[in-house]
């Protein structure tokens, strides 16, 4: 099993390894108008792989980029060149979504993950090499394994509301989270679910580079906000992309079974039937 982050300077040491698969995760909200694939065309770490997690994903749910199927993600994966066998990095040039990689991976049964800490915004600026053009290499053969108690639907969601079995952290920015901001989905109502506190998932970070905080401030952030690191957490957010920054960051505190609701706000807002609060405090 690997550690959940790598830095710039062990990642440059192993450029060429032929067991490493290198992954631009890179990822942007519709709002942001941004081309990631474009991006990857024009720069990227060396022998870097483009994942798209708005192609590997459920093109038949009305939730964006939900989980694909065990056999899906296997094809795709494998398409990309990446096998059971191989190490994987995985960065973006964004915030968040090396993370959902990260925790996709993981769901799918492959441990030997991690995430590139600072992302492509710190290898840039330390003047490491940059490659350009398509990505090249050769199919290989990824059977994956789906564990099911590091994913959360909107079923059991629901049925967490009577239990309270589980606490929720909502990673989506506090306006977003308190309903004082339209949401960006079409058909999504405001607010957040109910007995849920917001952690941003920026809180978990320093400023750029954006690299994560020692386990001792991460562990006061969550415990400001009253949770129990003691205790079962499931991370949620907009539509499951930044609720997967939380869940590695409360791996980086030992809690490496938190389970992410995969649909999130994007599904839990869109039905009619899910109660919904406003506000930012305690419920």
């Amino acid at each position: 099993m690997n550690e959940p982050l790598i830095q710039t300077d062990a990642l440059a040491r192993r450029l060429g390894d032929l067991n490493l698969r290198i992954v631009d995760a890179t990822w942007y909200l519709p709002t942001e108008k941004k081309d990631p694939d474009a991006e990857f065309l024009a720069a990227h770490i060396p022998g870097a792989l483009r994942f798209d997690i708005s192609t590997v994903c459920d093109k038949t749910h009305k939730a964006p980029h939900m989980l694909p199927s065990i056999e899906q993600f296997g094809r795709q994966v494998g398409e990309m060149g990446i096998g059971n066998d191989h190490e994987i990095i995985v960065y973006d040039k964004g915030e968040y979504a090396a993370a959902r990689v990260w925790w996709m991976f993981r769901v799918f049964g492959h441990d030997r993950v991690s995430v590139l800490d600072g992302g492509w915004v710190k290898w840039l600026a330390e003047g490491r090499p940059a490659a350009s053009g398509p990505a090249h290499t050769s199919p290989a053969q990824f059977v994956p394994t789906f564990r099911p108690q590091l994913v959360r639907t909107m079923e059991e969601m629901r049925r967490n509301l009577d239990t309270k079995a589980e606490q929720v952290v909502d990673a989506r920015p506090p306006a977003r989270f308190a309903g004082e901001l339209p949401e960006i989905r079409a058909g999504v109502a405001s607010g957040h679910i109910p007995g849920s506190r917001n952690i941003f998932y920026n809180e978990t970070m320093t400023p750029e580079p954006r690299q994560y905080l020692q386990p001792a401030e991460l562990a006061a952030r969550f415990r400001a906000k009253g949770y129990d690191l003691e205790s079962p957490i499931v991370a949620t957010c907009g539509s499951g992309v930044s609720a997967c920054q939380l869940a590695l960051a409360l791996y980086l505190l030992g809690k490496k079974d938190v389970p992410v609701y995969d649909g999130s706000w994007a599904e839990w807002g869109a039905s009619e039937s899910n109660p919904k609060v406003l506000g930012r405090g305690p419920d």
